[in-house]
């Protein structure tokens, strides 16, 4: 087979589209991509010598979907893309409780673990340096994700358990009321105007406060388990 000689090809399709009248210039550029590389740059010179604003199409267009006939299954789903590997998709992790207290929100993590739902804390080491600021930013949150919410919000609204173990914590007994032995306490929270002040000035303020506190009797204590009132002072 003989070489086309791309000199003489040039010339040649000079001449052809030269006799071609704009509208079958305009045609053959709808349908450039069927065109020879030569060809296409010959067209292009041809247009643009004519004052044709015309652009040449060099890919072919993809044909459109069939319709969708009554009684036809429904079209498939594009596939979805998996995240690139290493990426953390935190997107997809929802808020569904806050703490004050980091005792409560591990309980709370090894809850959900136990279950076999994945659960995150945020913020929690704010609370190891500073407790002043993890009160001021919302308290330590727990995270789990969006296709857990259900069972998780199942999971924790269950009765408090006695204790947990969680990984790298070892076993961990939740605290109980002096007073009426039940397991709802907590933290009590810091007085607000004092944490204020506090963060503003960058250095901690010194103030009484009662430690814990039941939701069951309003009992609240120190850490040495003795019930006491709920006054505090600076």
């Amino acid at each position: 087979m003989a070489m086309i000689d791309p000199a003489r090809e040039r010339q040649r399709l000079l001449e052809f589209y030269a006799d071609q009248l704009d509208g079958e210039l305009e045609k053959v550029a709808g349908q450039a991509y069927e065109l020879t590389e030569i060809a296409r740059e010959v067209l292009g010179a041809e247009l643009a010598k004519r004052g044709l604003n015309v652009k040449l199409v060099e890919q072919r267009p993809v044909p459109p979907a069939p319709p969708v006939l009554p009684g036809d299954p429904p079209p498939e789903p594009p596939p979805v893309e998996p995240p690139p590997e290493g990426e953390l998709e935190l997107r997809r992790m929802v808020t569904i409780r806050q703490f004050r207290d980091l005792p409560e929100a591990l309980l709370a993590k090894g809850s959900l673990e136990s279950a076999g739902i994945e659960a995150v804390l945020t913020d929690d080491n704010i609370v190891r340096l500073d407790w002043f600021w993890s009160n001021l930013m919302g308290g330590i949150k727990l995270k789990v994700d969006l296709e857990d919410v259900a069972a998780a919000n199942e999971i924790l609204n269950q009765p408090i358990p006695d204790g947990f173990d969680t990984a790298g914590t070892g076993e961990y007994p939740q605290p109980r009321c002096p007073s009426c032995q039940s397991l709802d306490v907590s933290f009590q929270e810091l007085n607000k105007p004092v944490a204020y002040v506090s963060a503003y000035l960058g250095v901690p303020i010194p103030f009484h406060r009662r430690a814990w506190r039941c939701h069951s009797c309003h009992a609240e204590w120190e850490e040495d388990g003795v019930p006491g009132s709920a006054d505090s002072s600076i």
